[in-house]
Parts: structure tokens; C-alpha cells; sequence
């Protein structure tokens, strides 16, 4: 137990480490490339920071764990919206583009409802009916192919970057520091999880509540540890960009490529969360526009958290 929570905690620093090589490298690399803030956030950032998730609902795929590979997706993209947003905005305000509240927002909501509907073959029955199958993974990955396009749109208009200093380096410094710390970022989220679950089943801890607390949060580290790097560092684009585009990798790519390694058994139970995560974005988007307009401040950020707390303690109730 000891030597678990000693490689636990390597691992959190191992995540804010790589998550800091992550932000500076890939903002640095924009600059370079005259590639929007936005896109990188939406993109390279934010399929670094759930390469953790990937690497999880893999192993779960293929040993056919299917709580874990809804609940560390669900959970994570939970966690993602009310705690993470909530509390990078609790720590900095951020600025929402118009954008994202009419495109991106939306879109990952469009997802989480798209899943709800692909994975709900027969209300009622039992668990072994209602499958995210092979052709529900590929619905999920066509439509991830129609949000890489839309990335490409943005930077190919060439909108600006929003306004702030940001070191940048040589291309190939950029590079390695994004791989640095995309490598950091795996390798610590994997030890988190890893040593969360073991010390989670010594408790006697569910499968579901498994996915939808210790491996959600401790895949979410890397999003948790990036947005409140970028935010400090003045980059809400990044910060906003990781998190929403974090949720659409999680939904679209991580479930479409889990669905086509291996058919996999949905708990009907998981319907009330996909509930909660679709009100959530809802109320993101409410808030968004409630003055200050498409300012997160700090007074909703701390909404946010509030009600990832009482989502918590009524999950483990």
C-alpha cells in the first residue's frame, strides 16, 4: 500500500511535468507555423492530454472490462467539463470564443447524444443487447474525421490568435518538447491509473464506480494539469480548446477505435451520467452567455466544481 501511494504520487508529478512541456512546446510550435492558438488546443494538445484514456480503453477493449471503457470516457469527459473548466476558470477567467459556443461546444454535445443513441439498442434489456459494436465505431470515427476537417477550416481561415507573449524556439526543440511531453503525460497517467485501481480494488470498489472515479480522474490529469498550466500562462484557448476538444477525442476517437478492436456490453446505468453530462454542457453554454457574455469567470467556475462534488458524493452514496 505504501510503495503504491509513493508510484501514485511519481506519477502526478510526472503528469504536470509532461503537461508543462506539452503546453510550452505546442504553443511555441503555433506561433512557428502561424497556426491559430485554437487548433492546437483542439488538436495536438488535446490528443495528448487523452492519450492516457486511449492507452486505458485499449487494454479494457481488448480484455473486455466494458464498465471501464464507458466509465473512464464518461467519467473522464464529466470531470473534464465541471472539474477541470470549473476550476482553471476558479483560478484565471477565461475568455469562450464565439466560435466554440456555436461550433465546438455543440458539437461535443451532438457526440455525447449521438453515443446515447448508438449504444441504447433495447431499452430495458438486458446488458448483453445494448453494444457500442464495430459499426457503432465506425459511425463515431466518421464523424471525429468531419471534426478534423472543421480544424482544418479554422486554420486554413487563418483567424488570430488571441493576444499574449509566447516563447517560442526552434522547430525541432518545439518537437521534442511536445513528445517529451505527450511521453510524460502516458507514462504518468498509465502509473496513476495503474496504482489507483489497485489500491480501489483492495477496497472492494465496483468496476463502474472504478471507471467513473479513480481511472476518469486519473486519465484526466493530463487535461487538468494542462489547462491550468495554459491559464496561468495567459493561453485560454488552450485551455478552453484541451477541454472540449479532450471530450470529442474521448467520445468520437477513443470509443470508435474501442468499439472496433472489440464489441463491448453497455451498463444501462451509465444512461443517468450521459444525462448529466449533456446538462452540464448545456449549462455551459447557458452560463457562457450570462454576463459577462463568454467570460467563464470565477463565480461560475466554482459552480462548476460544486456540482462535480455533488456528482461525486452521490456516485459513491
Amino acid at each position: 500500500m505504501i510503495l503504491s501511494t509513493l508510484l501514485l504520487l511519481c506519477g502526478f508529478v510526472t503528469v504536470i511535468l509532461g503537461a508543462e512541456g506539452l503546453v510550452r512546446g505546442a504553443s511555441s510550435l503555433g506561433v512557428l507555423l502561424k497556426v491559430p492558438q485554437i487548433v492546437i488546443g483542439l488538436t495536438v494538445v488535446a490528443f495528448g492530454t487523452s492519450t492516457p484514456e486511449l492507452v486505458v480503453n485499449l487494454f479494457s477493449s481488448v480484455e473486455g472490462h466494458g464498465g471501464i471503457v464507458f466509465g473512464n470516457v464518461i467519467g473522464s469527459n464529466l470531470m473534464n467539463l465541471l472539474f477541470i473548466l470549473g476550476l482553471t476558470a476558479a483560478i484565471k477567467p477565461l475568455l469562450i470564443r464565439k466560435h466554440s459556443l456555436r461550433i465546438e461546444i455543440p458539437l461535443s454535445l451532438l457526440a455525447t447524444l449521438l453515443l446515447a443513441f448508438l449504444v441504447n439498442d433495447r431499452m430495458g434489456g438486458p446488458d448483453e443487447t445494448n453494444l457500442l459494436s464495430r459499426t457503432d465505431g465506425l459511425v463515431l470515427l466518421t464523424l471525429f474525421g468531419v471534426f478534423l476537417g472543421y480544424t482544418h477550416w479554422i486554420s486554413s481561415r487563418g483567424e488570430a490568435a488571441e493576444s499574449g507573449e509566447v516563447k517560442t524556439y526552434s522547430i525541432w526543440l518545439s518537437l521534442l518538447m511536445i513528445a517529451g511531453g505527450l511521453a510524460g503525460l502516458v507514462l504518468g497517467g498509465r502509473l496513476v491509473v495503474d496504482k489507483a485501481v489497485l489500491l480501489a480494488e483492495a477496497l472492494g470498489v465496483s468496476q463502474k464506480v472504478i471507471g467513473l472515479t479513480i481511472v476518469a480522474v486519473g486519465t484526466s490529469l493530463p487535461e487538468l494539469a494542462t489547462s491550468v498550466v495554459a491559464a496561468l500562462k495567459g493561453h485560454s484557448d488552450i485551455a478552453v480548446g484541451n477541454v472540449v476538444g479532450s471530450n470529442i477525442f474521448n467520445l468520437l476517437l477513443i470509443l470508435g477505435i474501442s468499439g472496433l478492436i472489440r464489441p463491448a456490453a453497455y451498463d444501462l446505468s451509465f444512461n443517468t451520467d450521459l444525462v448529466l453530462l449533456s446538462l452540464a454542457t448545456l449549462l455551459l453554454i447557458g452560463l457562457a452567455w450570462i454576463k459577462p457574455r463568454r467570460k467563464f469567470n470565477r463565480l461560475k467556475g466554482w459552480v462548476f466544481v460544486s456540482l462535480y462534488i455533488v456528482y461525486l458524493v452521490w456516485l459513491v452514496s
